[in-house]
């Protein structure tokens, strides 16, 4: 099992998930970010701290988002690791109104 960024993170890039992730598992483009399966261990701290609600346990993943799993570990894989809380993207507040949070 693990953990999968949907599109809700994109245009935001709100990195409070990676504070309290216990490893290395969030990579990013300068968009979003996406979770490596093979690094991630399952713990689900990151799912409460995303303020636009992205982040889906795989089990739970609805259907319209199911090939977010294997886009995130496709992308993780040759994008930098994000293991620091760092300032969302200039479109942040407005993306996560537009969202309706």
């Amino acid at each position: 099992m693990t953990f999968v960024v949907t599109p809700n993170c994109n245009g935001c890039r709100f990195t409070d998930c990676v504070a309290v992730c216990p490893v290395e598992c969030f990579h990013g483009d300068d968009k979003m970010l996406y979770i490596d399966p093979d690094e991630c261990i399952d713990c689900g701290a990151c799912v409460p701290e995303c303020p636009v609600e992205a982040i889906y346990d795989e089990n739970e993943l609805p259907d319209n988002l199911s090939e977010w799993k294997a886009k995130n570990a496709e992308q993780a894989k040759g994008l930098p690791v994000v293991s620091e809380k760092g300032s969302p993207l200039p479109s942040a507040d407005q993306r996560k109104k537009d969202l309706g949070f």
